[in-house]
């Protein structure tokens, strides 16, 4: 290149003529060293480059007019599905009772925990007025309520249809409940006799039972229990009917397995975690154990529930609730812990496992992105190729200095 006037005084490149350059074995080692090392440097920035990270931004959640999708597996070696309750509750009084006759399966296990697929859980009528095989024989049948409920108005009645009967075992079942009487088996009530609850549920007795299935819940704070009995609410008190769980001493207990817990959409089955999606929601129930074995004992599990939004470089987008729990179990008798002489647990209560859930107002955002920008890459690079040179020019400098030195010594 030519030489100007005066541009050539600034040229920070200095050149120098072949004839006056050195060559040596050290140089030449030192420059593969180098080459090498540079690559090595370049490889790895391009990979953090490449490198996927998630970045959070936390927001107010606007969503609070929404219901919240509740998901759970759940299995109870030793609880039968017939004497099996779920209630869910929450703050503003609303009282979502013995859903799991709705949208959850229930599938009974035998005493070694495989299913039992021969046969359906019973279920019995819901239906206050619903027939059962007696009324069928007598249009004019007004089943007995046992004194649960006052009948004796039926006799001054002449139009059957405003008779206060109780038709089904299940009427009767509720009647004693909204008397707050034990029920039992249902033993020596005709309309259970004649349905086959009671021999069902003595048959079932030793079994087990598996429930999934899915809930929306209001996205407010509130709770979810599975108790033993069936469940009533009256003059704001929620009770379930303990009388068959408390027959037999030697039976049930809460003790669990959670295969799976989640809240929001079900992504436990989608395969989310792929080349391109590795940041997936987790669930920290999910496996959970407990195996106790006592009877009168409740399980507590207390979950911080926050929205969360993924959304990936590809344009996918995810909306799921990530939480974070903490559990708890004490026994119903109270006392000091068999483990921690220390903590004195509180007395009485209902033996059951339960769910306390607080809905964060809160939502994380949550947006995929490379690590580095185009420049921060372009910069890491430069910043590599220009290090080694110049560390590997200070080395070579030194050796061949040294060299020197050494060699106009022995001249001497």
């Amino acid at each position: 290149m030519g030489k100007g006037p005066s541009i050539f005084r600034f040229d920070a490149f200095a050149k120098t003529l072949d004839e006056a350059k050195v060559k040596t074995t050290s140089g030449g080692i030192l420059t593969l060293i180098c080459s090498f090392t540079i690559f090595i440097l370049l490889i790895n920035e391009y990979r953090d480059y490449r490198t996927l990270i998630m970045r959070p931004e936390l927001v107010v959640d606007r969503d609070h007019d929404k219901t919240l999708g509740l998901n759970l597996d759940i299995t109870f070696p030793n609880m039968p599905c017939d004497l099996l309750s779920m209630d869910i509750m929450d703050l503003t009084g609303d009282v979502q009772a013995d859903i799991l006759e709705g949208n959850f399966l229930r599938t009974r296990l035998d005493r070694d925990g495989k299913e039992i697929a021969t046969d359906e859980p019973f279920k019995v009528n819901k239906e206050d007025g619903a027939k059962s095989e007696l009324s069928t024989e007598d249009s004019q049948y007004c089943g007995s309520c046992y004194g649960a409920i006052d009948q004796s108005g039926n006799e001054k009645e002449s139009d059957p249809t405003k008779w206060v009967c109780c038709n089904s075992c299940e009427a009767v079942k509720l009647a004693y409940s909204k008397a707050a009487w034990k029920f039992y088996d249902g033993e020596g009530i005709e309309q259970c006799e004649k349905e086959g609850y009671v021999d069902r549920i003595n048959k079932r007795l030793d079994e087990g039972c598996r429930v999934k299935g899915t809930a929306q819940l209001n996205r407010i704070g509130g709770n979810l229990h599975f108790a033993p009995g069936s469940s009533i609410t009256m003059n704001d008190r929620h009770v379930h009917d303990l009388s068959l769980f408390d027959k037999h001493q030697d039976k049930f207990n809460f003790d669990h397995v959670i295969n799976h817990f989640s809240f929001g959409p079900d992504d436990h089955h989608l395969n989310l975690h792929s080349a391109s999606h590795n940041y997936t929601t987790t669930h920290p129930l999910d496996g959970s154990e407990k195996a106790v074995g006592d009877k009168y004992r409740v399980y507590s599990y207390f979950l911080k529930v926050v929205n969360s939004r993924f959304e990936y470089l590809d344009g996918d987008v995810l909306e799921t609730n990530e939480f974070s729990a903490t559990e708890h179990d004490r026994p119903l008798r109270g006392g000091r812990d068999d483990d921690h002489p220390n903590t004195i647990h509180a007395r009485g209560g209902l033996p059951g496992l339960y769910f306390y859930f607080d809905i964060s107002p809160m939502k994380i955002i949550n947006r995929e992105a490379n690590k580095k920008t185009w420049s921060a890459f372009c910069l890491s690079v430069c910043s590599a190729i220009a290090g080694v040179l110049t560390v590997f020019s200070l080395l070579d400098r030194t050796i061949w200095t040294a060299h020197r030195y050494l060699k106009e010594k022995k001249r001497v």
